[in-house]
Order: C-alpha cells, then structure tokens, then sequence
C-alpha cells in the first residue's frame, strides 16, 4: 500500500501530517510506504526524513493578496510558471508511485498534488485545520472525497455538509507526555512563580515579541517565562533583555528561537498558562493538554481564519482572546495578573477539556487504513 501526503509552507501544515503517519505506523501493516510530495521548506526537509517519509520535492506558487508591484508580479510568476510546473511534475510523480491514495493537509504546496492525483482519479482526502479555510482548501475540496474538518461542521465555512467529518487537529501523541520534573532541569525553573509559555507560531511572532519586552520586567516579578521568540528575533530579544531587564530577575526569563519536540513537551507540561496566536494546531495543542491560555490572533491571517478560530475557542471559556488593534503592553499586563488573581485559571481547563480532540491523528490514521483495506 502507498499513501502520498502533501500539504507545505509552514510547521502548521508539515506536524499534522507526521501525527497522522505516526499513527499509521502504529496501526498499518509493516509494508505500507509512506510518501511526501511538496514544497522543499526547513520542515519538511528536517523533519520528514525522520519518520521514515519520502519526500519529493516540487515547484509551487501562491497567490498573494497584497497589492504591491512586487507581488503582482511574484503572483504573475507562481500562477504561469510554478504552479504549472509543479502539476507537470506532480503528474509524473502520482502516476510512477501510483499511490492508493492523497492525504492533503491543505496549503498553496497542495495543489499540485492533489490537482494530479484528481486528474489521475486517484482518491483524495483533505484535512483542514481552521475554521475558515484559505484559498487553496476552498479550491481543493471540489477535487475531494471527503474533507476532516477540527472545528463543528455547523461552524466550519464553505464546504459541504456531506462532505465534512470533524475530527479536530492531529496533533503530536507526544507533546501530551511531558514530564514536569525533567522540565524543571531542562529550562532550570525554580517554580516560585507561575510559569508562561510564549509560543507565536513555528516561526515566532516579532509584535508579540515587542509587546513581551514592553513590560518585560515587570512579568518577571510575578512569573517565569518560556519564550519561543522566532530564530530570526533571538538576536535582537537576547540584546535586549541585557539592557533592559535587571540582573535580579533576568534568571526568570528562558528565551528560545525554536523549541523543537522535545523541548516543547517539557515547556507545555510546566507552563500554568499559554500566550500564543491562534493558529489551529496550537489551540489543540493546549486544549489537549487543559492548558489555559491568552489568544492573540494574526490580524493579516488569510480570511480573518485567526480571529474566528479563537472566538470559536473562547465559547467554551477556554481562554483569553485580545485582539491587537485594542492591545497596549499595560492592558495585557491587567488582564494576565488578573486571570491569576481572580482564579479563572480552573475554568479555562475545564472549558479546554471539552473541547478537545486530542484523538484527531488515531481516527484519521484508521480511516485512512480502513480505506486502503
């Protein structure tokens, strides 16, 4: 048996497709080949390799929604030259694998793939993470058989209702293993105070980044922080919190570029409280792990998807949103001391734990190995 996977341009895209193959490994017969057509990006080329996919690499393009000379042209490049390629290349690969079938986790590094596997009459299944898909998924749900969906069908925009299956988001089985003690030693924590995890997405989030070191000293009289800055804001973050955070409690700050698996398990299982955008994989991360959490969504998130994924979220009174065209470091810094002060840290774990999906890999995986049965 041969599955292809496809999907690329961000970890968002890539770490669900490998919950979903580490299940099927789990579960699958021993000989089924696992395959990875896409883009060449830092995720797929680092960490698919690993686990035991083959990757293919293709062209690709996207479509750039912002109104600048450079892009119109960029845009004029992807749409008559990438991704034709990328099809041309794609129908090379789908038909010489010949593979039972595509599992697409959506993105502009799909549609080549799935436009192949579609024209090759290979079955395709789609997965979206949000609760308004982007402009690749929209196309690619007419070329589907079925689409899993992580938020309630009634919630999810455009598709189909008889095409939908809710599962949530595949996350990782082993960021929900973290070990509380052994994250003490890794991050050298004292756990005096509460511990904030700051994630901004797998490639970090500099206005987050700006509005954390705003009030920066202050956050370290009361709490301890894990902060996942981005590798391309770790210089300036390191600079600057020699200059502006006195040595007393600078031990309380534990900055990162990147905080692989490993790192990221320990950090989730320690932290009391989550600070992040409102990506899906992270909101099922944390509701997985009844983490209670701050959302600050991406204003520039294709279709406002960021804004409407944490709203969805926050009905279960399962966090914080704040959105950052209302946001000063200083009304942040009121509404987190409050969530300690008034205790409405137990009921945002509880609102998490209903509406987790921390299964979404394992029922994808069988689905997928009772198709190909």
């Amino acid at each position: 048996m041969k599955v292809v996977f496809t999907g690329g341009g961000t970890g968002g895209h890539v770490f669900p497709i490998i919950a979903v193959v580490r299940e099927m490994k789990k579960k699958g017969p021993s000989n089924t080949e696992l395959i990875y057509i896409g883009p060449k990006d830092e995720y797929s080329q680092e960490a698919l390799p690993k686990e035991g996919i083959r990757p293919y690499y293709i062209f690709s393009g996207k479509l750039r929604r912002y109104f600048s000379i450079p892009d119109i042209f960029l845009n004029i490049a992807d749409i008559f030259f990438k991704i034709p390629v990328g099809i041309i290349q794609s129908l090379s690969l789908v038909f010489f694998i010949a593979p039972d079938l595509i599992f697409s986790k959506g993105g502009y590094g799909s549609i080549p793939v799935v436009v192949a596997g579609w024209l090759l009459g290979v079955p395709v299944f789609l997965h979206e993470s949000d609760i308004v898909p982007g402009l690749a998924n929209k196309l690619l749900s007419k070329l589907s058989s079925e689409i899993f969906v992580s938020f309630p069908v009634k919630e999810t925009e455009y598709f189909p209702l008889k095409k939908m299956i809710q599962v949530g988001t595949p996350i990782r089985e082993e960021l929900l293993n973290g070990d509380a003690e052994k994250a003490k030693e890794i991050f050298k924590l004292k756990k005096e105070n509460p511990v904030i995890l700051i994630l901004g997405g797998s490639q970090g989030s500099q206005r987050i980044n700006e509005l954390i070191m705003e009030i920066l000293p202050d956050l370290l009289n009361k709490f301890e922080i894990i902060h996942q800055t981005g590798v391309k804001d770790f210089p300036r973050i390191q600079r600057e919190v020699l200059a502006l955070v006195p040595e007393p409690v600078r031990k309380n700050y534990h900055p990162f570029a990147f905080l692989p698996e490993e790192q990221l398990k320990q950090a989730y299982s320690l932290s009391d409280c989550v600070i992040s955008r409102a990506g899906s994989g992270t909101i099922f991360e944390i509701a997985a792990l009844r983490k209670p959490s701050v959302l600050i969504p991406l204003p520039e998130s294709a279709q406002n998807h960021q804004v409407k994924n944490a709203y969805a979220y926050a009905r279960y009174n399962a966090c914080l949103v704040l959105e950052e065209g209302n946001l000063s470091p200083h009304f942040f810094l009121e509404k987190l001391n409050n969530l300690f002060l008034y205790n409405y840290l137990q009921e945002m774990k509880v609102g998490a734990e209903k509406f987790a999906k921390p299964r979404a890999a394992d029922v994808i995986a069988r689905y997928l190995l009772e198709f190909l049965e």
